[in-house]
Order: C-alpha cells, then sequence, then structure tokens
C-alpha cells in the first residue's frame, strides 16, 4: 500500500477535480503535494493510484475537500463522467471538513475525527480495526449495501432516511436509484447536484447549488434553498419554498418551482402553472389545492426567433427570419 506522511494539514488530496484548476490555476495536477516527509508524490499520483483501484495510506492530519468527486470519470478533464471503481483511502489523523463532497464509489477508513459539513458520505460498520470507515451515498444505493450496514439512519428497498443530526452536502451526486432519500434536517451545499433520478426530500433549508446540473429526479426542499439553485438543470423538478439569489442559470431543462417569487438567471423565466404542476406540488410539499397553485413556476425560456427587415425594390419591406 503506498504510503505519504504528511507533517501538516494539506487541502484537496485525493480530489479528482484537482481544486477545479480548469477554472483556478492555484493548484495544478503535477504540482508536488507541499509538507511530505521521504517522499514526492503529486495530486495526480494519488488520483491514479486510485483510479487504478488501490489502496493509499495518509499518515497525518488531512485539510479539506479530502476524495473530492473520487471515483468519477470527469467530463471536464476528457473523461466520460460515468461513476468507475475507485481504491481506498486510509487516513491516519483527522478529516477536515467537505470530505467526500461528490464522492461515488471508493471508502475512506478515518482513524481520528471527520469534521463536518460531510460529503455524500455514509459511516457504517468498519472492517478493518481501529478505523472508522465511510462509503458514498450513491455507492450504497445505486450498487447495494453488500455486507456493509449502516451505523445511524436507515436504509430500506426504496427509502434512504437521514436523521443523525450530520450536516451533508452533494448528498445523491450522480445518483441513478428509483427510491427516496429523506433527510430530516437542514443539508449543506450542491443536494441532488447531476442526479439522474429518484427522489431527495429536505425536510429543512439547503445550502447553495441545490439541484444544480440535475438531470433527472426530483429534489423537494421544505424550506430555503442558496444561491446557484437550479442552476444548468437539465432535467428533473426542484421545489422548495424560498430562494436566496438567483436560480435556473444556465438552465437548458426541467423545472424549478417556488412558493415565494424567486430572482431568476437567464435563460429561467416565469412559465405557466398546469394541472400536472398543481398535482406535482400538493403531492411532493403537502400543501391543499389552493396553496399549490400559489408556487411560482420556472422554466428554460424558449429562444425568440429573430427577424430583419429586408427592403425591397417595390418599396416594401419584408421581415426574414434569421
Amino acid at each position: 500500500m503506498p504510503k505519504i506522511r504528511i507533517l501538516e494539514p494539506i487541502d484537496n488530496l485525493c480530489d479528482y477535480t484537482f481544486n477545479f484548476c480548469w477554472n483556478d490555476s492555484k493548484l495544478q495536477p503535477e504540482d508536488i503535494i507541499p509538507f511530505q516527509e521521504g517522499t514526492y508524490f503529486t495530486y495526480a499520483d494519488l488520483v491514479a493510484m486510485l483510479k487504478a483501484g488501490g489502496d493509499l495510506h495518509i499518515e497525518g492530519n488531512v485539510g479539506k475537500r479530502l476524495a473530492y468527486s473520487m471515483g468519477t470519470d470527469l467530463k471536464h478533464l476528457g473523461g466520460t463522467g460515468k461513476m468507475e471503481k475507485a481504491g481506498n483511502v486510509f487516513v491516519e489523523g483527522d478529516v477536515g471538513p467537505e470530505a467526500g463532497m461528490g464522492m461515488v464509489s471508493g471508502s475512506l477508513y478515518v482513524k481520528g475525527n471527520i469534521a463536518e459539513p460531510l460529503g455524500n458520505l455514509l459511516e457504517i460498520t468498519s472492517d478493518v480495526e481501529g478505523y472508522r470507515k465511510f462509503r458514498s451515498i450513491t455507492d450504497i444505493l445505486c450498487n447495494g449495501p453488500g455486507k456493509d450496514a449502516l451505523k445511524a439512519n436507515s436504509l430500506t428497498e426504496n427509502t434512504l432516511k437521514l436523521n443523525d443530526g450530520i450536516l451533508r452536502g452533494t448528498i445523491g451526486a450522480r445518483c441513478n436509484w428509483q427510491g427516496t432519500i429523506v433527510v430530516e434536517e437542514d443539508v449543506y451545499n450542491g443536494t441532488g447536484v447531476l442526479m439522474q433520478q429518484g427522489t431527495i426530500v429536505i425536510n429543512g433549508n439547503a445550502g447553495m447549488n441545490t439541484g444544480s446540473h440535475l438531470n433527472g429526479g426530483t429534489v423537494v426542499v421544505h424550506g430555503n434553498v442558496g444561491e446557484f439553485s437550479g442552476a444548468y438543470m437539465k432535467d428533473g423538478k426542484l421545489i422548495f419554498m424560498d430562494a436566496k439569489g438567483y436560480v435556473g442559470a444556465g438552465m437548458t431543462g426541467g423545472a424549478i418551482y417556488s412558493k415565494k417569487k424567486a430572482s431568476t438567471s437567464p435563460p429561467a423565466a416565469k412559465a405557466r402553472m398546469e394541472k400536472e404542476d398543481i398535482e406535482l406540488i400538493r403531492k411532493t410539499m403537502e400543501t391543499g389545492r389552493v396553496e399549490s397553485m400559489l408556487f411560482n413556476k420556472y422554466e428554460p425560456e424558449k429562444e425568440k426567433e429573430k427577424f430583419v427587415a429586408v427592403h425591397m425594390r417595390d418599396g416594401s419591406i419584408v421581415m426574414r427570419k434569421i
């Protein structure tokens, strides 16, 4: 098992996105990880080990965003965007916040504490003495728990209930499961990001980027959502009571529903509530018919046809479509 010993907490270890380096150059895959003792691994080296199915042992405390999007063949980096198998990460120390954000496969074994908010993670019974074990929610739902048992919460054939009071982000990331995830408390950022089918019900408030890149399924928030919710939606339904900031930026499909009037970013625009929309609200938000009719619906505004005036020789004007 490859080992790396770090003398100070380092952010973004085993981060498949390389800290979104295609937009921000402060972290490059070929950069050597600082504060190593006796090794010279780069950020890309650790990701390559996990992509090959290997296990990695880290001695020392790690910082924020450990294993970000682990197990994803990212489109931004030339991949398919689909889930793939990944190895396991063993941490002999503490783990900072946002571990496992967007993570879809592999496992994290942690000997110390793990800070909130967590990412798309559930703790399960460990098969390695002295370590706590975590798997991604997406992995457990799409591929089954196998011999692993949840340490808290509950999972039936069609419903995962999260009521352990732990703050999590990117719940259900890239999930392609026909069941329902129910969260009894508030959630962190990115709920349902890139989800393809299924339902997530939040009985509290949600953070930024709720339902962003949603590609099917339904995200229901019985409270409020943060900025950039519904951004780049392709398909599916996002329903909430109120939104902070703008919603629907860059969306190409799907529908957003808000009890209070929401501020939208192009191409999201107000749409007419139809009978099926009212029934959807009644079912998901558990409201009466009259209250359901008061919800606002937003969809991508269809591009208006553009015309140019052409002056003919006879003096007439013809409008020609561009």
